[in-house]
Order: structure tokens, then C-alpha cells, then sequence
């Protein structure tokens, strides 16, 4: 079971170490109190996940652009609820999640054992598609950024997961080599197959449940690749 003649192993950042959800709700209570608004939190966030992760899929897709991102997200999850939010509100509230999101720190189960057991035996790095101004900020503040070796960011590389070409910027930086390295990330399509389709070895951190292939190596909890690294 275990993989053989690894020497650099790419993780994606939100959703695969870095708790998106948890950090995310801790946020938008905060805003929410800040700009008095009167909302059932979960009744919220129950609509706002899935818009979100809808319009991030979009935004991978160069559908959208990142404005457009941080204000639709927010402006349909309102209208879904029914509950009048004015857009100078909605985007004052789109600047003020993007600014505090960074400052919480809730990391998924595992998260620092695993890289404590990685970081001796591997050059550990990260690819994601988050926004350059949070990503350093979540990884400081969750003090995990002396695990990397290299960051590799969408904005950065000019494209997002799964284009190849990001793949390619991140082994770039890393002076790495497709055939002995890992991609670890919770996205099927981003992370997994991105990777699986430039050449590189993936691992679905499957903690969500989704029904994958078979073929394609998974994980529900981060302590268990241990059995394949």
C-alpha cells in the first residue's frame, strides 16, 4: 500500500488541511454582529456552501472573476433566504470576510501530526487556488507555514486547478519531477484529476463521502495516509 519513490508531496490548502467551513462560519458570525445583521447563522451558511463551492467552480473555470465571485456569492445566498441586503452592504461585508477569514485557524484532524510525520522524508509543498492576500495569512496564523518548502498560488501561475499548467509552475518552483510526486487535495476535479491528468500521483482526501472511482486512491481521515506515505 505504500507509494514508493516519492520525494515531493503537494497538498492543497482550503478544505484539504485548513478547515474552510469551520473558519468560514466563525467569520460571518463575526461580520454578521459587526454590521448588525439579524440572520439564523446556519439557515445561512446551509445555502451559502453550496452557492459558494458553485461559484468557485465557476471561478476555476474562468467564468467569472474574483469580484464578481466574492459579491454573487453573498448576493444569492441572501436572496435564497429572502432577506433584503443592499449592495454596498453586501460588499462591504465581501471585504470584511476576505479580511478576517485569514485570522481564524481551525486546521482538520490530523493536520500537524501528519506533516510532523511527512516533514522529515518529504519536501512538502502547496498548490491552491485561493486568493494570494489569505492564503499566507491562513497558513501564518495557523502556523503551519514552516512545513513548506514552496507555495504555488492560482494568481501567481496565471491559471487555476486542473490546468496542467499550474502543475507545471508548482514543479517548477519546487524543482521537482512529476513521476515522484504526490498531489493530496479534498477536489476530484481540481486536485485529483488535475493532477492524474498532468502525471502526477494523486490521493482524494474524501472526508465529505462523495462516491469516487475505485481506481483513484482516498482517504476520509488525514491520519490515514500514513498507510500510503
Amino acid at each position: 500500500m505504500k507509494i514508493k519513490g516519492i520525494t515531493d508531496i503537494f497538498f492543497d490548502l482550503d478544505h484539504t488541511l485548513w478547515d474552510f467551513d469551520k473558519n468560514s462560519a466563525l467569520t460571518f458570525n463575526k461580520i454578521f454582529k459587526a454590521h448588525s445583521i439579524d440572520v439564523d447563522l446556519q439557515k445561512f451558511l446551509s445555502v451559502y456552501e453550496p452557492i459558494n463551492l458553485n461559484y468557485w467552480k465557476l471561478y476555476r473555470n474562468d467564468k467569472i472573476d474574483k469580484e464578481s465571485l466574492r459579491y454573487k456569492r453573498l448576493k444569492e445566498s441572501f436572496d435564497s433566504i429572502k432577506m433584503i441586503v443592499h449592495d454596498d452592504v453586501i460588499n462591504q461585508l465581501s471585504v470584511d470576510y476576505i479580511v478576517n477569514l485569514p485570522t481564524f485557524n481551525h486546521l482538520f484532524d490530523g493536520t500537524l501530526e501528519l506533516l510532523d510525520y511527512l516533514q522529515p522524508n518529504y519536501r512538502l509543498h502547496i498548490i491552491t487556488n485561493g486568493f494570494h492576500e489569505a492564503q499566507e495569512k491562513k497558513m501564518k496564523q495557523s502556523k503551519i507555514s514552516n512545513y513548506f518548502k514552496t507555495v504555488t498560488n492560482s494568481e501567481l501561475a496565471g491559471v487555476k486547478k486542473p490546468n496542467p499548467i499550474i502543475f507545471d509552475y508548482a514543479l517548477n518552483l519546487a524543482v521537482a519531477n512529476k513521476t515522484t510526486s504526490l498531489m493530496i487535495g479534498d477536489n476530484l476535479e481540481a486536485d485529483v484529476l488535475g493532477a492524474l491528468n498532468f502525471g502526477m500521483d494523486a490521493i482524494c482526501f474524501n472526508y465529505h463521502g462523495l462516491k469516487i472511482d475505485n481506481g483513484i486512491k482516498q482517504v476520509t481521515n488525514l491520519k490515514e495516509l500514513k498507510a500510503y506515505l
